[in-house]
């Protein structure tokens, strides 16, 4: 099982957005992350793209030009068992998540934009954000 765990790119500060924060998109450096992640994403070997429902997650992977597949277990709060179950299923994929389920299922923090590779529940790579 090959998986590229991603968290969203820069979005701003949440401190910032008013409305709710389901519907914040990305900033001006998260576009530029975004289209500087497909490459590094397609070269490895990704089919299937899987996003938290959220709107800066959704458009950090929509570059890819796959099909997203929106799942609230990589949501915001996410628990740690759902999450992993999850990534357990999949296979030549990215899944796009937050940076308190990267750290729940990971027990580290990454960058936003930034990803690991997970080959069954461990690290392999990591992949620095753009």
């Amino acid at each position: 099982m090959t998986v590229v765990l991603l968290r969203h790119a820069s979005a701003g500060r949440r401190s910032d957005w008013e409305g709710d924060d389901r519907l914040r998109p990305l900033d001006c450096r998260g576009h530029v992350q975004a289209e500087a992640l497909r490459e590094v994403l397609l070269a490895h070997a990704v089919t299937r793209v899987l996003s938290s429902p959220y709107v800066r997650c959704t458009q950090t992977v929509a570059p890819l030009g796959l099909d997203v597949e929106s799942d609230e277990r990589l949501s915001e709060g996410a628990s740690r068992l759902a999450t992993v179950a999850l990534l357990e299923e999949l296979d030549h994929a990215v899944a796009c998540t937050h940076g308190d389920v990267i750290e729940n299922v990971l027990g580290l923090p990454l960058k936003k934009g930034a990803a690991a590779v997970l080959d069954g529940l461990q690290v392999v790579e990591f992949v620095a954000a753009p």
